[in-house]
């Protein structure tokens, strides 16, 4: 039985130590060596002052030790910290500080940043991955140094599955990350069921194309390993080169690809679909942003034996509703469903009031189950007003997450996704939801991707905004406003819509609104130096 995360590459180790558990370019590891390679690492920090719930963080890029940073990390009883390798360097010095991080993973293209550190406050104490002669304050152990410690099996430290596994930093409110703490119950109870919901097994080949930071990666490794699968970490140059995508696809022979709506509609439109071979693609998944219904179900009919699959949940919760899509409705302005709540968990959809709501109205989505988080890390502030308690009998509470999602109840039990709470502004006296205006521009024929915004002045008064990505040059901003007038209250038409090629971007592939918000305020100095909005 399985009760910790990193105890699942040890069971497929013994049952098939030469299968692949990880794979990158024409490097991998079979579970024996990641098994062995993550004790050795396990030994290392152990020997060095990691104990029970220290946090460590790794700092890489896409390579084949960041599953043994992982699982070595996991088995040293500590808890693991993924560090956006292109995060910027006050963001990296604030996580590293806030968390108390004292031992870091990394690799030698990372020294002149860390050297940077020195400058600041650091609680940083040991680097891993790089040699002694590089030049830095702190101890250093190299990975050579790592491959001489013993590779035996582990006892490990005294944990339990309540114990925290990791920690994800995500965007805040105020400017400053905050930190997503899961423990190894969370991330284990969301493997096994993601694992059993698709029907994972060892022969399968799962893709990874999230950062270790992106709540994402969990099922391209955690659910893998509990299947005794491969996971195939895809390179960050294929992410801007669909055709070569599909073609690394079809080339490893991913079985189960999980992703985001943007990588999918790029498929379609530069993946060369007609001439790949993914006859070994049984499921297609993707969550993480909106997507357009007209783009899901082209790509259905251009891969007619592969099976659909639209997954929900923010990385507070993991995974906690999906849908097996067998058809979608031909209306392409419809709101796409998020289903039903997974196994184990219980939702709860309360109006403004935080009374509950019938089926046929709406309201925000909470939930709760096993693979919630166990809260925020040092924001107590944050845990107040993330949780809803509901009284149940003998004075015991129900805890829930309060996910900030808007969804109606349908009268099937499903759920459909309305928008972001916090994407409801006021403007000229109207609540307006940005994401059904996204909603509609998708539903244009034309439209390859949206993102709506809103741009306040210094009077607090909103002026929405959108920016546009076409699939064809066939189509202007004076259509596409006509377009919206027909389908949204007046209110809710955008002021302006700016055609793009491409949008800034977060690390995750998301459309950066910050940055387009900016992009907007600062539209006339940046032309003025030959810079397209």
């Amino acid at each position: 039985m399985i009760y910790l995360i990193h105890q699942a590459i040890d069971r497929a180790a013994g049952k098939h130590p030469d299968y692949e558990a990880v794979r990158m370019y024409d490097q991998s590891l079979n579970y024996e060596q990641l098994a062995q390679r993550s004790n050795q690492l396990a030994r290392t920090l152990q020997e060095n002052g990691v104990k029970r719930r220290d946090r460590v963080g790794i700092y890489l890029n896409k390579s084949l030790e960041s599953a043994i940073a992982i699982y070595g990390i996991l088995k040293a009883g500590a808890v693991y910290v993924p560090l956006d390798p292109a995060t910027p360097f006050s963001r990296l010095s604030f996580v590293i500080q806030d968390c108390g991080i004292r031992h870091i993973i990394t690799q030698k293209s990372k020294i002149q940043i860390l050297k940077q550190l020195v400058k600041n406050k650091t609680s940083l104490k040991c680097v891993i991955g790089v040699a002694g002669d590089s030049d830095l304050p702190f101890q250093c152990i190299s990975w050579a140094d790592v491959a001489n410690a013993p590779s035996g099996y582990l006892a490990g430290a005294k944990i339990i599955g309540q114990d925290l596994a990791y920690i994800i930093y995500t965007s805040g409110s105020t400017g400053n990350p905050k930190g997503i703490m899961h423990t190894h119950h969370s991330g284990l109870s969301f493997a096994k069921w993601a694992a059993q919901a698709y029907g994972l097994h060892c022969k399968d080949r799962l893709s990874n194309q999230a950062p270790l930071h992106f709540d994402m990666s969990i099922f391209d490794f955690f659910a893998a390993a509990v299947a005794g699968a491969a996971t195939v970490i895809i390179p960050d140059e294929y992410l801007k080169l669909p055709a070569s995508y599909t073609k690394l696809l079809q080339d490893e022979r991913i079985s189960v690809f999980f992703t985001v709506p943007f990588a999918l509609s790029q498929f379609l439109s530069r993946g060369m679909l007609n001439k790949r071979n993914l006859s070994a693609l049984r499921w297609v998944i993707f969550g993480g942003d909106t997507h357009s219904p007209q783009h899901i179900r082209a790509l259905m009919k251009q891969l007619p034996e592969t099976r659909f699959s639209h997954m929900y949940g923010p990385a507070e919760t993991n995974g906690c509703t999906y849908q097996i899509i067998s058809e979608l409705s031909e209306n392409p302005a419809e709101p796409f469903h998020i289903g039903k709540a997974c196994e184990g968990m219980e939702a709860l959809v309360l109006d403004e009031t935080d009374q509950p709501v019938a089926p046929g109205e709406n309201g925000e989505l909470l939930l709760r189950g096993p693979t919630m988080m166990q809260g925020y890390w040092n924001r107590p502030d944050l845990n107040k007003r993330a949780f809803y308690y509901r009284q149940a009998i003998d004075n015991y509470e129900d805890k829930f997450y309060r996910t900030g999602d808007l969804v109606e109840i349908l009268t099937d039990g499903n759920f459909k996704f309305l928008g972001r709470k916090d994407r409801q502004i006021k403007t000229r006296g109207f609540r307006v939801e940005l994401d059904e205006i996204e909603m509609a521009l998708l539903s244009h024929p034309a439209v390859e991707e949206s993102a709506v915004f809103a741009v306040s002045d210094e009077n607090g008064s909103h002026q929405i905004e959108a920016a546009v990505i076409l699939k064809q040059n066939d189509t202007n901003e004076s259509e596409l406003i006509k377009f919206l007038k027909a389908r949204l209250a007046k209110y809710a038409v955008p002021q302006r819509i700016t055609l793009m090629e491409t949008f800034p971007r977060t690390a995750t592939g998301k459309a950066d609104r910050r940055a387009l918000i900016n992009a907007s305020k600062n539209k006339e100095s940046l032309k003025s130096k030959g810079v397209d909005f």
